[in-house]
């Protein structure tokens, strides 16, 4: 077996583009075009336009769909309405977190469908515990991995680029939905989803018809501002959006109630019996942190100019609290970022005396709430 990238049905475009790429769990990705500042500030206050044809996608068909869901993972899945979305997280028996996913469901009550999407790096391994945990369901699980290329257009202006391709209802389209439309001549499923903290849409389209999408977007959109953004800026704008990412924020040594996002967990579902995978060990996990909380994620800003990154440890008074998980300078607020879990008692935002040891120095940090950043709606 070849270990080379692989390479989404956009990887000759970005290359004519100039782009800067990188291996990103196992495929050839746009890291930068150009300039990561001007291509962060251009989301945050125009638009950007991103290729996310690494991210795994999984389709969940048959009449017991749901029910597999509702087993398989931690949220109320049967109870998303079609056309919507809703993120949810995969979970071990131990609680240990698989993976965050975003499930959108498609089909209605006659064809249940289910779009399961999945962090390029844990996309095999997403499949193989659906697979795995779809026995005894009257349903199918199938890799649709190729089946998808993802393009996502976000940022302030990215609505009205977006209404000049296509005569879909935006302006209906709620966040955390999905509607079949048509965008540019091209099928496409039309998602108002995104990881950056900014309006946005992700295009599920076709390989075949991603060339003529992008270039679609492009020309609609260069007199608004968009520019071609790499996975570098798709970092910095999560980052000050506060959301988590896998590996750093959320791993397989962590519950949903260890990264804050306990919410996701839905006791109360009523499929299956209320069984699904890791309910005893997470039933645990919420009392424990109700009691006793864990470390807690928190925002820290720098008071200097040295950037912290993933692993380095927090400190108060001479002693170890922490560590962070995702370290940047932030364009947005102008001096560097992080967020780190950090001991209970030194988490409140405006706790004094904390700093990030960096290279042997205790450089002086606030610790802020997340997000860092949130849009003017």
């Amino acid at each position: 077996m070849s270990n080379a990238p692989r390479l989404t049905a956009l990887d000759a475009l970005h290359r004519s583009l100039g782009a800067t790429m990188t291996d990103f769990a196992g495929w050839d990705m746009p890291l930068r075009y150009a300039s990561e500042r001007d291509e962060h500030n251009a989301v945050r206050t125009k638009a950007g336009l991103f290729d996310l044809s690494h991210m795994g996608e999984i389709t969940v068909t048959g009449p017991q769909a749901a029910d597999l869901l509702d087993y398989a993972l931690v949220g109320n899945i049967g109870g998303v309405a079609v056309g919507r979305a809703r993120y949810t997280m995969i979970c071990q028996e131990n609680g240990g977190i698989l993976d965050d996913l975003i499930v959108y469901r498609l089909g209605d009550t006659e064809s249940p469908e289910y779009l399961v999407v999945a962090n390029a790096g844990n996309a095999q391994v997403v499949l193989d515990a659906l697979t795995a945990r779809a026995e005894g369901f009257a349903a199918d699980v199938r890799d649709d991995r190729d089946a998808y290329a993802l393009i996502a257009v976000q940022g302030p202006e990215s609505p009205g680029i977006l209404k000049s391709l296509t005569d879909a209802d935006l302006d209906g389209l709620k966040y955390y939905a999905g509607l079949p439309g048509t965008v540019a001549g091209v099928p496409a499923l039309i998602a108002r989803t995104g990881y950056t903290g900014e309006d946005g849409f992700e295009l599920f389209v076709e390989p075949q018809y991603a060339e003529k999408l992008w270039q679609a977007l492009t020309e609609a959109g260069a007199p608004a501002g968009l520019i071609p953004c790499g996975l570098s800026c798709r970092d910095t704008l999560r980052l000050e959006a506060g959301m988590p990412l896998y590996g750093h924020e959320l791993t397989t040594a962590l519950t949903p109630f260890d990264a804050g996002l306990g919410r996701v967990v839905k006791f109360e579902k009523t499929a299956n019996g209320g069984r699904f995978v890791g309910r005893e060990a997470l039933e645990a996990a919420a009392e424990h942190a109700g009691t006793n909380p864990p470390r807690k994620l928190v925002g820290l800003v720098a008071e200097g100019r040295r950037v912290p990154r993933a692993g380095y440890q927090v400190v108060a008074g001479g002693q170890v609290i922490g560590e962070v998980t995702s370290g940047a300078p932030s364009p947005t607020l102008g001096k560097p970022i992080a967020i780190a879990y950090v001991d209970a008692e030194h988490a409140a935002p405006g706790t004094e005396g904390v700093g990030v040891d960096i290279r042997g120095a205790h450089e002086p940090y606030e610790v802020v709430a997340l997000p860092f950043y949130k849009r003017q709606k």
